[in-house]
């Protein structure tokens, strides 16, 4: 059976010694509780849950599956008693405000904790992970008496919540919908419509599920400046016994996360709440979503390290031919398959995203607790950075972590195709992380055309001065350069191609479409190779002052293996990014097949 170990040395490297955590949470308002032996002592026992607990549960979900059955869901044995447990110790309410019922923690520690869940088992932290979304909904933009009423129990994990947005007919078209919500006399809402992918929409594992609901007022203007948004609980808090209105149609027969329940959701005058400005749902609801887009880019970290600890586990113990410069195990019949170049190349390629992928959403969950944190202009910096590194994050990391899945198969060969390994269940889990909270495509166009082109360039920059500092700062580090000289020269190309980008887009719109998915990679390997950067620096360091770890040695040879093997991707990128539009666009609709 696969196994899930917690990567407790890179967490504390990328943490501490990268990132410094402790004078990060010291900088935020009342987080004095975390300090570094409570966060330590946080991140170990959450280590041991998703080691002992969930991680077992893993290939058990994909196999059973969840089960509908009139309208009730059932979910794969184990996962209530674990989720039972979760709640106990008091994991949900972990990065949620006390006066609410929550611990106060800040929401980096709150993804950390993510993190070891979603990679122990992806299915299973989908139940929570949907609520967490819901919470921060909430809490940006709902009543006092909602708070009080549905945030607390989520907070205590009694509740669990969801996000309601697409329908039969639309998917990212949220202009499209059709759900109505009709006002009534008391100041409720009757909602009725169909709601389509509702991940954890209806299962056994709480008490009652609240879901957040996009649906239209009668009134509402024509596409999605008439969106509102509405909290729609299977039970009214009254009565945890009673239907209202709110029904699982079926399940989605799906490739991969079958332990999820993702479900077809129908509201037939269910009694719902205005959450937010009438009309105003759709930027309400971007809270939901920046949130799961940030949870989404944990799934490509978790498949990456998953796929990385159990396929370098193989690769040392499968015999397979000699090593191409003689024997190294002459006292075996055959070397093991780490020895191979190539096999070496897939592993060190699930390392580097593994790894940079971890220091990357780090340091993302650090603009998340400054934004939340501060006011003025230390916030609109924090948010916009954020904003900017969102859509990489989210689409850079899911795509390369499929790629490191499918690594990961590969290096098992046949038996990688054989269910009881597990990789075949990690390349099905995780292809849907290219999907939802935006496609790869949608992630794209909004990098490339609303966060910098529609920003003239300024959004770029926030990131690009970043980087310049850094490079600047280190230009005469000799054991550096080879990090630095590269980087310099990406950042400048970096502006140089999206003003081309620019100025092709003034004549003709389609040139950002044509280029963004090109664009968004090559954004993802320079961000990353920053990430990079930063922890060889840091590395490095530690060696500089008498650390003989290899743990450092290693960081850096991978860092090398990153600079040489992977940034270079960015060449062929900007080639593609340079043939413009006329090669998709001119081949005429009906000409695609004779």
């Amino acid at each position: 059976m696969p196994e899930y170990k917690a990567p407790l040395r890179d967490i504390d490297f990328v943490l501490n010694d990268v990132l410094n955590a402790e004078k990060h949470y010291q900088d935020l308002p009342d987080c004095e509780e975390a300090t570094p032996d409570m966060v330590s002592a946080i991140i170990e026992e959450g280590a041991k849950f998703a080691e002992r607990v969930l991680s077992p549960l893993n290939q058990i979900g994909d196999q059973q599956g969840c089960q509908w059955n009139d309208g009730q869901v059932t979910t794969p044995e184990g996962f209530k008693e674990a989720y039972q447990q979760y709640v106990e110790s008091g994991w949900p309410s972990l990065a949620h405000e006390e006066q609410y019922g929550g611990q106060g923690l800040p929401e980096s520690l709150g993804l950390v904790l993510n993190e070891l869940v979603g990679t122990a088992n992806w299915s299973w932290s989908m139940y929570p992970g949907l609520s967490h979304g819901a919470m921060n909904t909430l809490d940006a933009h709902g009543t006092e008496e909602q708070k009080q009423t549905y945030l607390t129990q989520l907070i205590s994990g009694n509740w669990t919540g969801t996000m309601c947005l697409t329908e039969p007919h639309c998917g990212t078209d949220l202009g499209m919908l059709r759900t109505k919500a009709e006002p009534q006399a008391d100041g409720s809402y009757k909602v009725s419509g169909t709601k389509i992918f509702i991940s954890a929409g209806e299962h056994d594992m709480a008490e009652n599920i609240v879901h957040i609901v996009l649906a239209r007022l009668p009134d509402a203007p024509a596409g999605t400046k008439g969106i509102s948004l509405f909290i729609v609980p299977k039970h009214l808090p009254e009565s945890l016994t009673e239907s209202n209105g709110v029904s699982c149609g079926s399940l989605e027969h799906k490739m991969g996360i079958h332990g999820n329940s993702t479900c077809v959701m129908n509201f037939d005058e269910a009694t719902g709440y205005l959450i937010g400005p009438p009309n105003k749902g759709l930027n309400c609801m971007f809270t939901f979503m920046n949130t799961a887009r940030l949870g989404t880019a944990l799934q490509g970290l978790a498949h990456a390290e998953w796929g990385f600890q159990n396929s370098l586990t193989y690769a040392k113990d499968r015999l397979q031919m000699r090593a191409l410069n003689g024997p190294a195990h002459p006292d075996k019949p055959a070397d093991p398959i780490i020895v191979h170049p190539e096999v070496r190349k897939m592993l060190l390629t699930q390392k580097a995203f593994a790894e940079g992928g971890r220091a990357l959403i780090y340091y993302c969950a650090q603009l998340v607790d400054k934004a939340k944190a501060h006011e003025g202009e230390e916030k609109e910096k924090a948010d916009a950075l954020l904003a900017f590194l969102t859509p990489i994050a989210k689409a850079f990391l899911t795509e390369v972590g499929f790629e490191s899945a499918n690594h990961g198969l590969q290096i098992y060969g046949g038996h990688g195709f054989i269910a009881e390994w597990g990789m075949e269940q990690n390349v099905r889990d995780s292809r849907i992380s290219m999907l939802y909270e935006g496609t790869t495509q949608i992630q794209a166009i909004d990098l490339l055309g609303r966060k910098v082109l529609m920003t003239q360039g300024e959004a770029l920059k926030g990131f690009t001065k970043i980087l310049h500092k850094f490079c600047q700062a280190e230009i005469d580090n000799e054991a550096l350069a080879k990090y630095v000289k590269p980087l310099v020269e990406l950042n400048k190309e970096w502006g140089e191609i999206t003003m081309q980008i620019g100025m092709k887009a003034m004549q003709n719109r389609d040139e950002v479409g044509a280029a963004s998915v090109d664009y968004l990679m090559y954004s993802g390997y320079v961000v990353l190779g920053y990430m990079w950067a930063l922890m060889a620096k840091t590395a490095q360091e530690k060696i500089d002052s008498g650390a003989s770890d290899d743990f450092y040695q290693a960081k850096l040879k991978t860092a090398d293996f990153y600079f040489n093997r992977i940034l270079p991707r960015t060449r062929s990128l900007v080639e593609t990014m340079k043939s413009g539009s006329d090669s998709l666009m001119s081949l005429e609709e009906d000409h695609f097949v004779f």
